[in-house]
């Protein structure tokens, strides 16, 4: 396939990709909202000659932020136009972001040609970055034809998204050759990129940047008190974050064989998605006594569950409890950021499926920070040695942290790549 069929195919599929926004819809009323924002129609008004980041969702908005905060002081003068194809994604940014003026924001037109055009005329930017692995040869190709360099940031390739590169050769190499750089997280990743047809000087191992999270000194202090008002200070406490759907019910079962032996024990379970949040409380409602955190009730000695409804909020979710669950890993979804919970020093577990994060699984697997779990029965018994084993779990806190404090840097590294594209 090349790019010409591509764009016939994606054409041909517009009444598919109206369906979906339709049936998104009816769970989450926003994907019906800004959809000429979509085909880069009724834009806002944004100044031009900036930096334009991609992200395509609310996780790579956060793992974006501290690199966008880094442009904004090194580059005074220049605005930052941040995309994002999600409406929780948009909400995210716009929280960050609420009160600097210099950050503009819109959802990124669907990968057509005159979308992507009329979006790069309106917007004009100096630099194109996107985060992690979101790309789109549309976008690329006209970003290349107003010569506007395009730069991957904290760039990830699993193998089998490289095979998946691999059988559409005749539109991924040249789009990957179109690129100015492509700063990836590992060596292994570096290679990938480069068999795959983009150049070799403009591939960089910079390193992930997630490993250069910034904890406010706040944070830790605020959980405490909250514990404390709950007079929850000496109840376990344990949290499964970015669950997705096949994985709450094993949690809840987990839960419920822990309190057999920890009957005071309280789970914060974080769906990922939020159009799930009101499934996911019917489905723990029906278990055990849950309380929702956007209600603002108070956790009490009865309460089992406190689901993590909230948006923003999951450092801070994490911060209250002892151990961490990172999900998407008990099915086959490749994992979420196990480093937010290392870098608060929590002893962090997840499920096999973690291929989204191979390498960092495996630095803090070997650092024993890490430990996978197969099941229900597995996840109880090890969040019951856990708090059975306090001196274990602040071995495995400790470890995690200190595989953070090791690979910093990657931030500085990356603004240093995109300063010589600047």
């Amino acid at each position: 396939m090349n790019r010409t069929l591509y764009t016939l195919l994606f054409h041909l599929g517009l009444p598919l990709v109206a369906l979906r926004l339709f049936l998104r819809s009816r769970k989450a009323p926003a994907y019906g909202q800004r959809i000429a924002e979509r085909f880069a129609c009724k834009l806002p008004a944004m100044a031009r000659g900036g930096i334009w980041v991609h992200a395509v969702s609310v996780g790579e908005s956060i793992a974006a932020a501290p690199m966008i905060r880094a442009l904004l002081q090194a580059y005074p003068q220049l605005p930052i136009t941040i995309t994002c194809m999600t409406p929780t994604g948009s909400e995210r940014v716009r929280a960050m972001f609420a009160d600097e003026p210099r950050i503009q924001h819109c959802y990124l037109p669907y990968d057509l040609p005159w979308a992507a055009g009329r979006f790069l005329d309106h917007v004009q930017p100096r630099l194109a970055v996107i985060m992690e692995t979101e790309l789109w040869p549309n976008h690329i190709h006209q970003c290349a034809r107003r010569g506007i360099p395009v730069a991957l940031a904290n760039a990830r390739l699993s193998e089998r998204s490289a095979r998946g590169y691999a059988r559409f050769a005749g539109l991924t190499r040249p789009m990957l050759a179109e690129m100015s750089l492509i700063a990836v997280q590992t060596e292994t990743e570096a290679q990938r990129f480069r068999q795959l047809g983009a150049r070799p000087e403009c591939v960089q191992v910079t390193g992930s940047i997630k490993f250069d999270l910034s904890i406010d000194e706040q944070l830790l202090p605020r959980a405490r008190a909250l514990r404390e008002q709950w007079q929850a200070g000496q109840r376990p406490v344990w949290i499964a974050a970015s669950t997705h759907e096949g994985e709450d019910q094993i949690i809840l079962a987990a839960h419920r064989q822990l309190r057999e032996h920890h009957a005071d024990a309280l789970l914060i379970l974080v769906p990922r998605h939020p159009e799930r949040f009101n499934s996911v409380f019917e489905l723990c409602r029906g278990q055990l006594p849950t309380v929702r955190r956007s209600s603002g009730e108070a956790v009490a000695a009865e309460t089992a569950v406190l689901l993590g409804d909230t948006m923003g909020e999951l450092l801070f979710l994490y911060a209250l409890a002892d151990i961490a669950f990172v999900g998407g890993s008990l099915v086959a979804n490749g994992g979420h950021n196990l480093l937010e919970p290392a870098a608060l020093a929590l002893p962090v577990l997840s499920g096999p499926h973690l291929f989204n994060f191979l390498e960092i699984a495996a630095m803090l697997r070997e650092a024993g920070a890490l430990q996978e779990v197969d099941d229900a029965q597995g996840l109880a018994a090890e969040v019951r040695r856990l708090i059975e084993l306090p001196r274990d779990a602040q071995r495995m806190g400790a470890a995690g942290l200190a595989v953070m404090k090791a690979n910093q840097g990657a931030l500085q590294r990356l603004l240093e790549g995109l300063g010589r594209l600047l």
